[in-house]
């Protein structure tokens, strides 16, 4: 009877240790796997976060721009993709927003859709 509780014994902490070599193996390749995600935001909480941080700093510049009224342009940001829309007097001020807000540190890409509406 002792020869079978032994062979029980040493059958189930063999098994478990092929599972705990298992189990590590599987943690260290996904988390290579995952090893490029992580320059992304780790969730999509901090995206929308960081989305906003970077139209409030767009804004920012275009508000503090001599010969520039942002007061009907309007900022959308996606993972540094940066969208204005919206409308300005001029031709110059269409040209002068999209620069200012490319050259701001976080805009990766600027899509200027601003167009020119005369005041009434």
């Amino acid at each position: 009877m002792k020869a079978i509780h032994v062979a029980k014994a040493a059958t189930a902490a063999f098994a478990l240790t092929l599972a705990l070599g298992a189990y590590a193996q599987a943690s260290s390749a996904d988390a290579n796997a995952t090893a490029p995600a992580a320059a992304a935001p780790a969730s999509p909480k901090a995206a929308k976060a960081a989305n906003r941080a970077l139209v409030k700093k767009v804004r920012h510049a275009l508000a503090r721009t001599k010969g520039l009224d942002p007061t009907h342009v309007y900022v959308k940001a996606v993972n540094g993709a940066v969208t204005l829309t919206g409308n300005c007097v001029s031709q110059e001020q269409i040209n002068l927003a999209g620069e200012v807000a490319q050259k701001v540190d976080g805009v990766s890409s600027l899509t200027n859709s601003l167009s020119v509406k005369t005041p009434q």
